[in-house]
């Protein structure tokens, strides 16, 4: 049976349409509630003491740098930072001291001498920080981050309104010249888009462990990260996607509740960090990973089938209905990426579009290779 060019594009357009049919539901119906997102002015209050932990490995430089951001937060009440320094060779140790001594009591310096046997990753130094912490309302982040502005504590505890026990930032990073670095701040504000417009629609399933808050009393009544221990990743994503649920989660994005890092600055180190975050996609809960793949297969049929519609079928018409795509995503990403501080991203949304389905087929590979044994 012969089938001619014309039914190949047209057959083509169908699955097309389809395609971004899906795409449009997901954009109307789930990541449209971040671009319309308005926090309740019913907010928590600043009374409660918080901990803030972060982890350290041969970090020296990063804390040198990021440390004050964290040490001069302006909380109204008790706060400690606790600095988790996991087995650093560097001189990581003298610097923790002597901010100890120019902020002491705030800061606490736990020094780990040995590791964990059979715990990878950097799930033992963080639970022996959280175990230490003094305070139920926790507050993670990493070293090489430092908060966008003195009220970063302050605005991620006001989240901790009745019932709430989780609370998702935003990790951005800082805005430098270069295609890479654009290409790194927008994947991260699309990751944004789909984990804290999930946590919207009640379907919280990770977060970012440059900036993520949660109880001490739920880590510990969840057997903190015992389930996934031999896991090296996932301390921050696949801890949520456990305890996380429709009621006790929340989001913050004020522009002062972020935390900023410095992006890779290669693109072998850049798709390196990729590929040992998505190791961790494959232990998502069923209904997840149901929702997380039907948007990407979707997302990743729709240009390599315009080219087949177009050249077998019509060239209009796929245009036409990629347009209406274009435009409904170009209004969400407008508003999304206003409320998250990267408007500058908006002129350049589609060609970062295309770009993505490039990116998805590149980093396709890591759901199927073994994840790296060390996190640092």
């Amino acid at each position: 049976m012969h089938i001619s060019l014309y039914q190949v594009g047209l057959i083509a357009f169908a699955v097309f349409g389809a395609a971004v049919f899906i795409q449009l539901c997901y954009y109307l119906f789930l990541f449209r509630r971040l671009a319309v997102y308005k926090p309740s002015k019913d907010g928590g209050t600043t009374n409660e003491p918080v901990s803030v932990i972060i982890c350290a490995k041969d970090e020296a430089e990063n804390l040198m740098n990021n440390l004050p951001g964290i040490l001069v937060q302006e909380y109204p009440q008790k706060h400690e930072i606790i600095v988790v320094n996991d087995n650093s060779g560097d001189h990581s140790k003298y610097i923790i001291e002597e901010f100890k001594q120019a902020f002491n009591p705030n800061l606490q310096h736990l020094e780990l001498k040995q590791d964990a046997k059979m715990i990878i990753g950097k799930k033992y130094p963080l639970s022996m920080g959280i175990i230490s912490a003094k305070f139920e309302t926790l507050i993670l982040t990493d070293a090489d981050c430092v908060p966008a502005s003195e009220h970063w504590v302050e605005k991620i505890q006001s989240a901790y309104t009745n019932g709430i026990e989780v609370v998702l930032g935003y990790g951005a990073y800082h805005k430098k010249p270069g295609l890479l670095n654009k290409l790194i701040r927008f994947e991260t504000f699309h990751s944004a888009l789909q984990y804290l417009s999930y946590a919207l629609a009640g379907i919280p399933y990770m977060g970012v462990g440059r900036n993520l808050s949660y109880k001490r009393s739920l880590f510990m009544k969840s057997k903190g990260f015992s389930s996934i221990n031999m896991i090296p990743s996932g301390d921050d994503d696949l801890f949520i996607n456990k305890v996380a649920t429709k009621r006790n989660t929340a989001i913050v994005i004020d522009p002062e509740s972020h935390t900023l890092s410095e992006a890779k600055t290669s693109w072998k180190d850049w798709m390196r960090q990729k590929y040992r975050h998505y190791t961790t996609t494959k232990y998502y809960q069923p209904k997840h990973k149901l929702w997380l793949g039907l948007y990407s297969f979707s997302f990743g049929l729709i240009y390599p089938l315009l080219i087949v519609a177009m050249i077998g079928f019509n060239w209009w018409l796929p245009l036409a209905v990629l347009a209406t795509r274009w435009l409904v995503q170009g209004i969400v990403f407008y508003k999304s990426m206003k409320k998250l501080n990267e408007l500058d991203l908006f002129p350049f949304f589609i060609l970062f579009d295309i770009w993505m389905v490039l990116y998805y087929i590149i980093t396709l590979p890591s759901l199927w290779r073994g994840p790296k044994q060390k996190w640092k």
